[in-house]
């Protein structure tokens, strides 16, 4: 057992010394050492992190806790710093450094062009590995809420990276913002849970759940369970995270950071931490039906809107961030009916078919010197014949073939929300099953768009190049992961030895039996994905190979629908006029009216009230003795009245 403690403990702060080492040393040690340093330190990690799973594997997954240092003490509150073991948190570090140490080395090709040293960018993704992975081990609410903005923060820096371009900036600015807004609800979520737990520590908080389900919460003379308000307010955080509906504006505009970036923060992993953070707090989550109700209705709704904005996209990351909404919606709908295992097997196997897709698109990026719009690309398979593979093999995993990694899981979702009697559930999955055709459809056009037909630039097609093996390697791996994945895990994460596997880390509650239950679903239903699946990837042959005019003709003739996916349902032209105009309207009466007005202004009259008095008081002292003579008189003759009269 301290082997397996020992080397989750290496795995988990490794990542820290990588980018502590490579940010302050870089400027001295020099570019190539700051690189050679982090992913040094990330291929010991994710070793590290592997050799603890297969030891915690072999050892029937047990729980412990490695306590390190002494964090907060303040009155009766006490946090130590703790790194938490079980199934969940080993197998999610090992999913967060083979796909992080994947992502490093081809940043090496991908960064190469950069004219200025980018020791900078290898430093930030070491840390935001390290807050992902903080994240992940934490054994209390306190240091999960030290990684989750820990995330946000490194999400803001890389989105940022190029910050002598404003549409980056904007991009970062936007993404910190709006996940402080969710953020805010979760903060005071941990609060409750504190207030109705007095602890914040996972294994204080499960087990006294059964003594206060009946606790109410009185909100302006209404009452509420208080364990539903604290659900709710957690998955209120989650949806900012993990991009859900009305809080998902931030993640498509993230793509103006480098494709690195969007593939291990916004693909593989810091969208999934709200998914993960669900599945943590599963045994509060039980005994909230009406959270996982409304949990269902966020997920499957937002499935399908990104599904639906994604089909029109012309931008080729755009297309993949939308899908990654797509994708995490199906979680959520998992999470809603008590599928948490589903919605982690299938967190899992997105993190490596989305990596690969996303890197994948790098790689075109790269070849086409820095363009990403589709529609200007075109007849590139002959030019990249290993990206084009790759890309094929994740494409499959997305749109759920059999039998590739995406299959096991997104099925099991669909089959989990037919088998649920939870409220919503079958709108889950018929939202979930249209979405599939969806998902196949513009994955196709993607890939037809870019790989076949006319190049738009016969002198750019010309030119490309396949990327090179710093770059192709790791979407080598990554693809072995969108194949295997899913056959491989399934028995462990949804099948047969799922009890044992989890081991108590995921809870269910006694009433539910959904993990027995999906897997009875009548063959119809349980088919029904992959044929949608097909018929998507067959239209988008008929749409984009077989008669490649059709699509523009469709988009004159429904000018209208086409417009209000294109402009993603408007969400952002709507919150522009509700939230950012009033505020920045508002904003410029407090300049103007209350900081140049009264507080600037308020010193600057009393200045000129002092000065013209003073200058008024100056004109009384003319040097004229008749005129202080009778000052003096008058003066006597008030005094003289006043004694007189008094």
């Amino acid at each position: 057992m301290q082997t397996e403690l020992t080397l989750f403990s290496v795995a988990v702060l490794t990542p820290l010394a990588g980018a502590v080492v490579a940010g302050l040393g870089g400027r001295f040690m020099g570019d190539t050492l700051a690189k050679l340093v982090t992913i040094a330190c990330m291929a010991v990690a994710a070793l590290c992190s592997v050799g603890a799973l297969c030891a915690a594997w072999l050892g029937g997954f047990p729980h412990a806790a490695v306590p390190l240092a002494q964090w907060v003490h303040a009155g009766g509150f006490d946090a130590t710093w703790t790194l938490r073991f079980d199934t969940l948190s080993v197998t999610m570090t090992a999913m967060v450094l083979v796909v992080s140490l994947l992502v490093h080395c081809y940043s090496i090709g991908y960064m190469s062009h950069e004219s200025m040293p980018t020791y900078r960018f290898f430093s930030y993704l070491s840390l935001f590995t390290f807050a992902m992975l903080m994240l992940v081990s934490s054994n209390d609410l306190i240091q999960l809420f030290f990684g989750w903005e820990g995330v946000g923060l490194a999400s803001y820096l890389l989105i940022g990276y190029w910050y002598d371009r404003p549409a980056a900036t904007a991009a970062a600015i936007k993404a910190f913002v709006v996940n402080r807004v969710a953020d805010l609800f979760f903060i005071v979520g941990i609060g409750l849970i504190y207030v109705l737990f007095h602890s914040v520590q996972y294994d204080t908080i499960f087990a006294a759940v059964p003594a206060v389900l009946d606790t109410p919460y009185t909100l302006c003379g209404v009452s509420f369970r208080m364990l539903e308000v604290i659900c709710f307010l957690l998955f209120v955080g989650a949806m900012g995270k993990s991009a859900q509906l009305f809080l998902h504006t931030w993640l498509p505009d993230a793509m103006e950071g480098p494709t690195p970036v969007s593939a291990l923060i916004h693909a593989a992993t810091m969208v999934t931490a709200g998914v993960f953070l669900m599945a943590r707090m599963s045994p509060l989550l039980e005994f909230a039906p009406g959270t996982r109700t409304f949990v269902i209705l966020i997920g499957a709704t937002t499935c399908f809107f990104a599904a639906t904005v994604g089909m029109v996209q012309p931008d080729i990351k755009r297309t993949i961030a939308y899908s990654t909404c797509s994708q995490l919606g199906y979680m959520f709908a998992a999470v809603g009916v008590g599928a948490y295992q589903a919605a982690v097997f299938h967190l899992t196997t997105h993190a490596f078919f989305k990596a690969l897709l996303f890197l994948a698109a790098g790689s075109v990026i790269h070849a086409m010197h820095d363009e990403q719009n589709m529609f200007r690309m075109g007849g590139l398979w002959k030019k990249l014949p290993v990206t084009y593979v790759v890309m094929w093999l994740g494409s499959l995993a997305l749109a759920g073939v059999y039998p590739f990694a995406g299959y096991w899981s997104k099925d099991a979702i669909l089959n989990a929300l037919w088998a649920s009697d939870a409220s919503y559930s079958h709108y889950a999955w018929a939202m979930g099953s249209i979405t599939a055709f969806l998902t196949a459809f513009y994955s196709w056009r993607l890939l037809f768009l870019v790989f076949h037909g006319k190049p738009h630039d016969e002198h750019a097609r010309d030119h490309a190049h396949e990327s090179p093996a710093v770059m192709t390697v790791p979407l080598l791996v990554l693809s072995i992961g969108a194949v295997v994945a899913g056959v491989a895990l399934a028995p462990f994460y949804i099948g047969a030895h799922q009890s044992a596997f989890w081991n108590g880390a995921i809870v269910n509650a006694p009433a539910n039996h959904i993990m027995e239950a999906f897997e009875h679903v009548p063959a119809l239903i349980a088919l029904l994905p992959s044929l949608a699946g097909l018929a998507g990837i067959a239209l988008a042959f008929v749409l984009y190979v077989s008669a490649p005019h059709v699509p523009a003709t469709l988009a004159r003739s429904f000018g209208p629908i086409y417009r209000f996916l294109l402009n993603k349902w408007y969400f952002d032209e709507l919150y522009d006029r509700i939230f950012v105009r009033p505020y920045a309207a508002l904003a410029r009466v407090l300049w103007k009216g209350a900081d140049e007005g009264v507080v600037e202004g308020l010193p600057l009259d009393i200045v000129r009230a002092t000065r013209d008095g003073a200058l008024q008081a100056v004109r009384l002292q003319s040097g004229s003795i008749a005129i202080y003579a009778f000052t003096m008189l008058a003066g006597l003759v008030v005094l003289l009245t006043v004694a007189l009269c008094g």
